[in-house]
């Protein structure tokens, strides 16, 4: 009766704690996505236009780590800001704009110089439930001399895009997180970044778009675990997964492929739902299988090239950038199942009770995230 007893509350726990951790998962309407900015450097002069989600930096949403502003007490007077028409919405700008002015990075050597504000466009009110995207013109004075620009901001305003206007292929592109700045952008020519430490920019790029700021995609992965502890089943599926959105990542990439996101978000929502079900009545492993896995990495694909649609690749390097975002990616999903395996596959893969207390409690609540994110991605 003691063994009873404790297998029940064993199983009791492990239940809870899957639905907990999968219910507690953000839905991705407010997602932070980076700011923008496009640096045009002189001997006299660097302008920035900075695109940027506005009312988050107006409502002071710290956003470093932040995958949704949903997650922020600030959350409610930021989807208010959003409802602003364009002119309040810069009256309640201007307001904070010393404190904004002060989270931003303008570096010649040791010296920090302070940008000014030249230009403020913010756009109509349109579907609130999207980010709207606002630009911020700043301009600096550079010192005399030759000595070359920093860019960057603070950590609290969340990652940052910096590309280098000017001509050619070779133009520098960073992306920057916790605070960090920019490399030394030159007044003449292009900064050099060499190709083994871009390369591996990509990787974490990739990683992180996976971890932690994938949400959706980890909530596919481990669906995909779900189905079955054994190799061959889940060999198959991520491979399948793989070479899928590594297709459909290349020619958006490329641009040869060009999908809007309101089509996008909502079918790899469905596809989560579609996965988890399925775990639920209990398919076999079959080429039908393989084959519905490999059509949703094709989805999948779509929404890591939103990212890299953010940033842009360096023309010059754009196979080996791209490989390196794609080998982050995998990275990061790997390191997903790992994670699960370790959680529940290694401790409880073998008992009895695995499928009736794991995987249909896991997959439904999986199941319930994704049908509650195609209802946000077309309805709300």
């Amino acid at each position: 009766m003691i063994f009873n007893v404790n297998r029940i509350c064993g199983r009791s726990s492990v239940l809870a704690a899957v639905v907990l951790f999968v219910m507690t998962l953000p839905g991705q309407a407010h997602e932070v996505r980076p700011a923008v900015g496009d640096v045009t450097v002189t001997a006299e002069q660097v302008r920035v236009d900075l695109t940027v989600t506005l009312e988050a930096l107006v409502a002071g949403i710290d956003m470093a780590g932040l995958s949704d502003t949903n997650e922020s007490p600030l959350s409610g007077y930021y989807d208010r800001l959003r409802a602003l028409p364009p002119q309040e919405l810069e009256q309640a700008f201007d307001k904070v704009w010393p404190r904004i002015a002060q989270g931003l990075v303008f570096q010649v050597g040791d010296t920090r110089i302070v940008p000014d504000l030249a230009g403020l466009r913010i756009p109509e009110v349109g579907d609130t439930a999207l980010p709207r995207d606002s630009v911020l013109v700043l301009t600096a004075v550079l010192p005399t001399g030759d000595a070359p620009v920093q860019i960057g901001w603070a950590a609290t305003n969340g990652p940052l895009v910096l590309r280098q206007m000017g001509q050619g292929d070779d133009l520098y592109s960073g992306y920057l997180t916790g605070g960090a700045l920019s490399d030394p952008l030159p007044r003449e020519g292009v900064a050099q970044v060499g190709a083994i430490t871009e390369f591996g920019r990509y990787v974490v790029l990739g990683f992180e778009h996976i971890l932690p700021k994938g949400l959706d995609h980890i909530l596919f992965v481990l669906g995909l675990f779900l189905f079955s502890l054994q190799m061959r089943p889940l060999l198959l599926q991520v491979t399948a997964f793989t070479l899928a959105h590594t297709v459909t990542l290349a020619l958006a990439s490329l641009k040869i492929v060009t999908v809007p996101a309101e089509i996008v978000e909502p079918l790899i929502a469905a596809s989560i739902v579609f996965v988890a079900v399925e775990n639920i009545i209990g398919g076999k492993l079959g080429w039908r299988r393989v084959a519905v896995v490999f059509a949703f990495g094709l989805l999948h694909g779509l929404g890591f090239a939103s990212v890299l649609g953010e940033i842009g690749l360096n023309p010059a390097r754009f196979v080996a950038d791209l490989i390196g975002f794609n080998i982050g990616v995998e990275i990061g999903q790997l390191t997903v199942i790992a994670l699960a395996y370790l959680a529940v596959g290694l401790w409880f893969g073998r008992k009895p009770w695995y499928r009736a207390a794991i995987v249909v409690p896991g997959s439904a609540a999986i199941a319930l995230v994704g049908a509650w994110w195609v209802v946000e991605r077309t309805l709300l």
